[in-house]
């Protein structure tokens, strides 16, 4: 790509998919921000084996022509469930046993994935991303998973690409606020902002009863995007946003003053954040996302 002058500013853009059959032309996308993996587990009658997801992750990875493809593990629990795998009845299933933490319960469930997506990263340039994380003693549980699952596949002398990339969703404000320590761990992450402003907020995205206090432009959420935006950037590590604020003209605005570079959302959403912010310069963004703050 040629360099850019010093007066404009490249602003990646990537889509979130939720199965190998998208169909977005690779011209219209810089990479794919958000791989949901859980619609093998849900549109089957039971787990997915390694080989199913093996060659789903592939497709996908081949189809992106080249373009960076993040996966998230599992992100099960909350408001999605299996109806072939008993989980526990909790009267707060999005603060409960869910993605990481129920990976954590089901090891070779973990394992299995882990697996799967380090042999289709030998197809193209694949990243694994974690959801829910919560602590630095999360991030570095899964890295000893992810380290396991190399060793096995070694084993089998399987191929895989050994220098992959590892990120974190920040959608818990206990990991947001610790973002300098979490960049050290990590090498990339992706703010999740539905969740991140629901926990944040105190505020259930799906109830309409609470709707009015769920804010994802409060002056709160804004100064914690703006601090883990530093964070990482000072450390040199990429960040991103791929929850509906993204996605979202307006708020897609503000992101951008705020510091974000890269930003993913719904194929369908992408013409219009890219014709909003070509109407702006930066300065006129940072001075939007000021006046907000």
């Amino acid at each position: 790509m040629p360099e850019l002058p010093q007066t404009e500013l490249e602003i990646k853009i990537g889509i979130n998919i939720g199965s190998q059959e998208f169909d977005v032309p690779t011209d219209r996308y810089d990479f794919i921000g958000l791989f949901r993996t859980e619609f093998l587990y849900m549109e089957g009658k039971e787990l997915p084996g390694e080989e199913t997801q093996f060659e789903a992750y592939r497709q996908v990875v081949q189809k992106a022509k080249g373009h960076p493809v993040t996966l998230r593990t599992l992100d099960i629990g909350g408001d999605k469930t299996l109806p072939y795998m008993e989980l526990p009845k909790e009267d707060n299933p999005f603060l409960g046993k869910r993605a990481i933490r129920l990976c954590f319960a089901e090891k070779e469930l973990f394992l299995t994935q882990l697996r799967a997506a380090l042999r289709a990263s030998a197809y193209g340039p694949l990243q694994i991303m974690f959801p829910m994380v919560g602590s630095l003693e999360d991030i570095r549980k899964a890295k000893e998973y992810l380290n396991l699952a190399k060793e096995q596949l070694k084993e089998r002398k399987q191929q895989f690409d050994e220098q992959i990339r590892i990120g974190i969703m920040i959608e818990i404000p206990a990991i947001a606020l610790i973002a300098d320590l979490a960049a050290e761990e990590v090498d990339f992450a992706s703010i999740g902002s539905n969740d991140l402003t629901q926990y944040l907020s105190a505020a259930d995205r799906m109830n309409p009863e609470v709707a009015a206090y769920y804010k994802s432009d409060s002056t709160a959420m804004l100064r914690l995007l703006g601090f883990v935006f530093r964070e990482f950037s000072k450390r040199e590590k990429e960040i991103s946003v791929c929850g509906e604020m993204a996605g979202n003209p307006e708020t897609a605005q503000l992101l951008v003053g705020l510091g974000a570079r890269k930003l993913s959302m719904s194929s369908g959403n992408i013409a219009g954040v890219k014709a909003k912010l070509a109407e702006c310069t930066l300065q006129e963004l940072t001075a939007l996302a000021e006046k907000k703050l």
